[in-house]
């Protein structure tokens, strides 16, 4: 069971724009090895950021919507909002360590 919640096209104005919390969208999808090879990270994230930051996965084979809206056309693609207002974008796969230091940086 993932530490990320899901989030869909129909829940991401109440889920991430409305959040009281900065919350970290991974853009993802089933086929994509990346996006797979960046699950344990964004697990590893949620949890040890719980309380502090909330972290979002959205499939956009199954939401075309939201990532449409961002002009997201790679995947994985994260985005980390404040008061409903993207902050930071980081593309690709990375080491953890990587990618927990770029989204600590910008809390």
């Amino acid at each position: 069971m993932s530490n990320a919640q899901d989030v869909t096209d129909s829940t991401w104005e109440s889920t991430v724009l409305k959040s009281d919390l900065p919350v970290l969208v991974d853009f993802w999808a089933d086929w994509c090895g990346p996006c797979k090879a960046m699950g344990p990270a964004v697990d590893k994230l949620a949890e040890e950021f719980a309380g502090k930051l909330k972290v979002l996965k959205l499939n956009t084979q199954d939401n075309p919507e939201v990532p449409g809206r961002y002009g997201v056309v790679s995947i994985p693609t994260f985005m980390l909002f404040k008061g409903g207002e993207v902050v930071h974008q980081m593309l690709g796969s990375m080491p953890y360590a990587a990618f927990k230091s770029e989204v600590s940086a910008k809390l």
